[in-house]
C-alpha cells in the first residue's frame, strides 16, 4: 500500500458496518420516513406542521448519510493488518513526547474510524499526518492550539 494521507481507508469490519448501515437506511428507515411524511401530511396544513418539518428533515439527513457511505464505500480502500517498518494506515505506533518518558500507543485508522478513547487516531489528525510514512528512530513535529508538539517513535507494531 502507497502511502497517501488522502485515501480513505477502513478495515474490513467497518466495511461490513456501513454496508449494513446502508442497507438498513435504504430500507427500513426510508419506510419509516415515508410513513411519518404520510401521517403528517394526514394532519393537515402543511405550513405549520411540526411533525411535517421534522420527518423532511430526517428525510434529509437519511438521503445525506446514504449518499455519505455510498461515496465511501465506492472510494474507499480496505486495510488489513500487517507487519510493516514504515507507519501507515493499520499501523500500532507507540511514541514518546518530548520530555516526557510516558509512552502512548495509538493505532492509525480511516477517518471513518477514528476514536480517541479507543487511542485510534485518524490519518488525517495532524499525529495521524506527522506519523504517516515514518519510521522507528523517527521524530515528527505538528502544530496544535497550544504551539508545537513533538514525538519520537519509539516502537511500530
Amino acid at each position: 500500500m502507497t502511502p497517501n494521507v488522502n485515501s480513505i481507508y477502513i478495515s474490513r469490519e467497518k466495511l461490513e458496518d456501513l454496508k449494513k448501515e446502508l442497507e438498513h437506511l435504504k430500507s427500513s428507515k426510508r419506510k419509516e420516513i415515508a410513513e411519518s411524511l404520510e401521517f403528517a401530511k394526514s394532519l393537515g396544513d402543511l405550513s405549520e406542521n411540526a411533525e411535517y418539518s421534522q420527518a423532511r428533515e430526517d428525510q434529509a439527513k437519511t438521503e445525506d448519510r446514504i449518499l455519505q457511505i455510498e461515496e465511501t464505500l465506492k472510494s474507499a480502500i480496505v486495510i488489513t493488518k500487517h507487519h510493516s517498518s514504515t507507519i501507515e494506515v493499520g499501523s500500532v505506533v507507540v511514541v514518546e513526547k518530548d520530555g516526557n518518558e510516558t509512552k502512548k500507543k495509538y493505532q492509525i485508522v480511516g477517518s471513518e474510524e477514528s476514536n480517541m478513547k479507543e487511542n485510534k487516531i485518524s490519518n488525517h489528525s495532524p499525529l495521524g499526518q506527522a506519523l504517516f510514512g515514518k519510521k522507528k528512530g523517527d521524530k515528527v513535529s505538528f502544530k496544535t492550539p497550544t504551539g508545537v508538539t513533538n514525538y519520537k517513535i519509539v516502537e511500530i507494531e
